[in-house]
C-alpha cells in the first residue's frame, strides 16, 4: 500500500515537473519570435548600407514580419485547433529556422521585404500555439496565470532582448547574423519538443474555412497598411483603396464567422466588454513598448554614437521591467483589481513616453533607462493580465483561437507601433535642411545621412549629422507625444471596460 501511494507521488511530482519543463520550451519559442520583431533594429544601420533601401522600403523591412503575422494569427490559432497545436508548433519552427536562412542572405530590399514576410507566416504559426498549449497543460488557476505571466514576460522582454542579441552579433559578424542565430535556437526547440510537449487539439473542430482565412489576411494586411501610408504621406488614393479593401474583408470575415457553424473566431465574445478591453489593452500595450525601441534603437546608434552592444545593453532595462511585472501581475490582479493593474500598466507606459518628448541630442541615459524600466514594467503588468482573461474567456477546445485574438493583438500592436510611430519620425525627419550638394538619400532615413556624410567634406558632414539628427529627435518627441496620449486614453478605457473582470479562480474542466 505503501509502495502504490509512493509511487502515485512520484507520478504527480514528474507531471508536475514536466509541466514547467514544456513550459520552457514554449517560452523559448515566443522569446525567439518576440526577438526577431526588434532584433533587425540594431541591424537597420548596416543593412542599410549594405542593401540601401529607401525610407519607405525601410519601414516595410521592419514591419513585414509583423503585418503578416498579424493577419495569419487567427487562421493559423484556429488550424491548430484542428490538426493539433504541438504539430503545427513544430512545423512552425522547423519552417522558422528554414526561411531565416532567405532573410540572412538577402541581396536586394525587395528580396529581404519578402523574406521578412515569409518568415511571419512561419511566426504566426508558432505564437498561438504556445498560449494554447500553455490553457492545456495548466489546469490550477493560479499555476495557469503564473505560467502566463512566464511567458508574457518571454514576450515583452524578447522585444527588449533583440536588441542586446543583435548587438552581441554585430559587433563580429555581419548584419545577417541576427538572423542565423535562429537556427540553432528551431532545432533545440523541435528536439526538446517532440519530447516533452503534449499534444492537444479540439475533439471536434469542424472544417477549416479558405475563404475565412484569405479574408482575415487581405482585412488586417489592408487595415495596417493604409494607417502605415496615412501616418507617412497623408490620405492618398491608393491609402484609401486599401483602407476601404481591408475594412471590407474585415467586414465580410466578421459575418462569415457569425453564419459558419463551427467559426475560426467565435466574434461574438467582443460582445464581452472585459474581453473588448483585454484584447483593446493588448494592442495599445505593445504598440507603445515597440515603438519606443524601434526608434530608440536608432536614436542610441545614429545620434549618440553608440556601438550596437551598447545601444543593446541600454535598453536591458525593459526586459528587466517586463520580467519583475510578469512574474507579480497575476497576485497584483488578484490582491487588487484586474481594471487597476491593467491601466496602471497602460497609464505608467503613457507617462514615461510622455517624459521622452523632452529628448535631445545630448539627453542623458538616465532619463532613457528610467523610461525603458517603467516602460517595460507597465507592459508586463497588462499584457500578463489581459492574457489570462482572452485565454479563459473561452471552451478548452477553442483555446487555440482565443491565444490566437491575444497575439493578433500583439502583432498588430507591433507593427502599428512602428508603423504610426516610425512614420511620425520619418514624416518629421524628411523635411530637415541640409549643407548646399546634400543627396537626396540623406533626406530617406537618418542612416542614409550617416552614410551620405561619410563621403563629405568635414564642415559640410558636420553641418548635415547635426541638421539630421536634429530632425529626427524632433520626430521622435512628437512620436513619444503621440504614443503617450493614445496610452493615457488607452488607461482610462481600460479602467471602464474591465469594470468586474476578474481572473479564473476554477481549474480547467476537461
Amino acid at each position: 500500500m505503501t509502495s502504490v501511494l509512493h509511487s502515485g507521488e512520484q507520478d504527480s511530482t514528474q507531471r508536475r515537473s514536466g509541466r514547467w519543463l514544456a513550459l520552457g520550451v514554449l517560452v523559448l519559442a515566443v522569446l525567439l519570435v518576440a526577438v526577431d520583431a526588434t532584433v533587425l533594429g540594431l541591424a537597420t544601420p548596416y543593412l542599410s548600407e549594405d542593401l540601401q533601401p529607401s525610407g519607405t522600403q525601410l519601414l516595410w523591412i521592419g514591419d513585414a514580419y509583423s503585418f503578416v503575422i498579424a493577419g495569419l494569427l487567427i487562421s493559423m490559432g484556429s488550424l491548430g485547433d484542428r490538426i493539433g497545436r504541438k504539430r503545427l508548433l513544430l512545423i512552425g519552427a522547423t519552417a522558422f529556422g528554414l526561411v531565416s536562412v532567405l532573410n540572412a542572405y538577402a541581396q536586394t530590399p525587395e528580396m529581404m521585404i519578402a523574406a521578412r514576410a515569409l518568415l511571419g507566416v512561419a511566426g504566426a504559426t508558432l505564437m498561438p500555439s504556445t498560449l494554447a498549449l500553455i490553457r492545456n497543460l495548466f489546469q490550477d488557476s493560479r499555476e495557469r496565470t503564473l505560467a502566463i505571466g512566464i511567458w508574457s514576460a518571454a514576450a515583452s522582454a524578447g522585444m527588449a532582448v533583440g536588441p542586446i542579441v543583435g548587438g552581441l552579433l554585430l559587433e563580429h559578424f555581419w548584419w545577417g547574423s541576427v538572423f542565423l542565430i535562429n537556427l540553432p535556437v528551431m532545432a533545440l526547440l523541435v528536439i526538446v519538443g517532440i519530447k516533452m510537449l503534449p499534444e492537444s487539439r479540439n475533439p471536434s473542430p469542424g472544417p477549416w474555412d479558405l475563404p475565412s482565412v484569405l479574408l482575415s489576411l487581405v482585412g488586417m494586411v489592408g487595415i495596417v497598411y493604409a494607417i502605415k501610408e496615412a501616418a507617412a504621406d497623408g490620405f492618398t488614393w491608393p491609402t484609401l483603396a486599401a483602407g476601404l479593401l481591408g475594412g471590407a474583408a474585415l467586414y465580410g470575415f466578421v459575418r462569415r464567422q457569425r453564419r459558419l457553424p463551427v467559426p475560426l473566431v467565435d466574434v461574438r465574445l467582443f460582445r464581452n466588454g472585459g474581453f473588448s478591453g483585454a484584447v483593446l489593452a493588448n494592442l495599445l500595450t505593445i504598440l507603445g513598448l515597440s515603438g519606443l525601441l524601434f526608434f530608440l534603437s536608432q536614436y542610441l546608434q545614429l545620434v549618440q554614437d553608440r556601438r550596437p552592444i551598447e545601444a543593446g545593453i541600454a535598453e536591458l532595462p525593459a526586459a528587466v521591467g517586463a520580467v519583475v511585472a510578469g512574474l507579480i501581475a497575476g497576485a497584483a490582479a488578484r490582491r487588487f483589481s484586474v481594471r487597476a493593474v491593467v491601466s496602471s500598466g497602460l497609464a505608467v507606459i503613457g507617462l514615461a513616453l510622455a517624459a521622452l518628448t523632452t529628448i535631445s541630442q545630448s539627453t542623458g541615459y538616465p532619463l532613457l533607462g528610467a523610461t525603458l524600466l517603467i516602460v517595460g514594467f507597465g507592459a508586463g503588468l497588462s499584457f500578463t493580465v489581459t492574457s489570462d482573461i482572452i485565454l479563459t474567456a473561452v471552451p478548452k477546445e477553442q483555446a487555440g483561437a482565443a491565444s490566437a485574438v491575444s497575439e493578433t493583438a500583439y502583432e498588430l500592436g507591433t507593427a502599428l507601433g512602428i508603423a504610426l510611430l516610425g512614420s511620425v519620425v520619418t514624416n518629421i525627419y524628411q523635411d530637415f535642411t541640409g549643407p548646399a550638394g546634400t543627396p537626396q538619400a540623406a533626406h530617406e532615413s537618418l542612416a542614409g545621412a550617416v552614410v551620405a556624410a561619410a563621403r563629405m567634406p568635414a564642415d559640410a558632414a558636420a553641418a548635415l549629422l547635426h541638421a539630421a539628427r536634429e530632425s529626427f529627435v524632433g520626430g521622435v518627441a512628437l512620436a513619444a507625444g503621440v504614443g503617450a496620449a493614445l496610452l493615457l486614453v488607452a488607461a482610462v478605457a481600460a479602467w471602464f471596460l474591465l469594470r468586474g473582470q476578474k481572473l479564473s479562480n476554477e481549474p480547467v474542466q476537461h
